[in-house]
């Protein structure tokens, strides 16, 4: 898998052109057209390989379109797919567990399509809310809103334009699904606005990113006009939402501890400015307690034994990201975000093997 790598704060182009002024225009002839194309295309974290494909079907436009569709799709976080897979996870896992087998094919398809739809629709109104917050920090100020290249207007309009292709796919899910959608749409855009008034904005992402699981168990069991409301979300379904809370507050701690200094200096909130010098700890115990999550999730739902091979990889994933983030470096705290991405498919593939074996 291919790894993100943060630049260090020296290769900018503000510090190449102090180190060269021969290369610096001067002000006088600056014009703000031109300051647009300097910003850079991609951000700082942009994944490599993302990228590639990206400007390989670009390249398939007409030239005069590449620029700003390459912004808009940059905006919605196309070029970095690691926030969708994270939320798709938990979403394939709520449905397999769901039908206790494999979902029904129209549901999945649904499914899969929203989970991208809202991840590129939270990431828009994410960098709206952002758009004072991101112009200050490193990694962030190449973003198409941070860098003027797309304008809050704009993002609104494409947001609105997300949700309602998103609702749709709801639609045709069933009554239950479609009120729950709702909630989910609040959660997904309370989360950007979080981080100015609580330290906790990681655990609001938890509950935006895991209200996916609900609404696949409401859309697998809760179609039937006799079906109760327990019967629909049954506890199984509400431990797994809260062991995906605790597990998103982990991997976005990772995350927000490669901003925290800038977010400190920008009065932006995270959990790892609460948690401060005790990070480690506290991620330590939040990882514990997702691992023990994992283990009564596969009691209540009677899995085959083959299932806490999975539970026990995913404990040895959650060590080495302990590792990873000793030293707290940027490079590394970025490493062990992007290592979730094994442990929502190591957890799927568990569920996969267990129900396949029983079955």
């Amino acid at each position: 898998m291919n790894t993100d790598k943060i630049p260090p704060r020296s290769a900018t182009p503000a510090a190449t052109a102090a180190a060269d002024p021969g290369k610096a225009k001067p002000a006088h002839k600056a014009k703000p057209a031109a300051a647009k194309a300097a910003a850079p295309a991609h951000p700082a974290d942009a994944s490599a390989r993302s990228r590639g494909v990206l400007e390989a079907l670009l390249r398939l436009l007409p030239a005069a379109w590449r620029d700003t569709t390459r912004d808009y799709l940059v905006l919605m976080r196309m070029d970095r797919p690691i926030g969708a897979l994270l939320l798709l996870w938990p979403t394939w896992w709520a449905l397999w567990l769901a039908q206790h087998d494999f979902p029904p094919p129209h549901l999945l398809v649904i499914f899969t399509v929203g989970v991208f739809l809202m991840r590129a629709a939270g990431c828009v109104i994410n960098d709206y809310a952002d758009r004072w917050l991101d112009p200050q920090v490193e990694r962030t100020k190449g973003r198409p809103i941070a860098a003027g290249r797309v304008t809050p207007r704009a993002a609104l309009v494409l947001f609105g334009v997300l949700m309602l292709l998103a609702f749709g796919l709801v639609l045709l899910t069933n009554a239950l699904t479609v009120k729950l959608s709702l909630a989910g749409a609040a959660l997904a855009t309370l989360y950007p606005f979080a981080k100015r008034h609580t330290h906790l904005p990681q655990v609001v992402l938890g509950a935006a990113f895991g209200w996916s699981i609900p609404m696949a168990f409401a859309a697998v069991k809760g179609g039937g006009i006799n079906v109760g409301l327990f019967d629909a979300l049954p506890p199984l379904c509400w431990v797994l939402f809260l062991a995906n809370v605790v597990w998103a507050t982990v991997y976005d701690t990772e995350y927000a501890m490669v901003d925290r200094d800038e977010d400190i200096k920008a009065g932006s909130k995270s959990t790892a400015i609460l948690f401060g010098d005790d990070d480690r700890m506290i991620i330590g115990v939040l990882m514990g307690t997702f691992v023990m999550a994992l283990v009564l999730i596969g009691s209540r739902a009677e899995l085959h034994w083959s299932y806490y091979f999975a539970v026990v990889a995913a404990a040895g994933l959650c060590g080495y990201q302990q590792w990873l983030i000793r030293t707290r470096e940027r490079a590394a705290c970025f490493a062990a975000f992007r290592n979730n991405l094994w442990v929502g498919m190591v957890v799927w593939a568990g569920v996969c093997l267990a129900l396949a074996i029983r079955h």
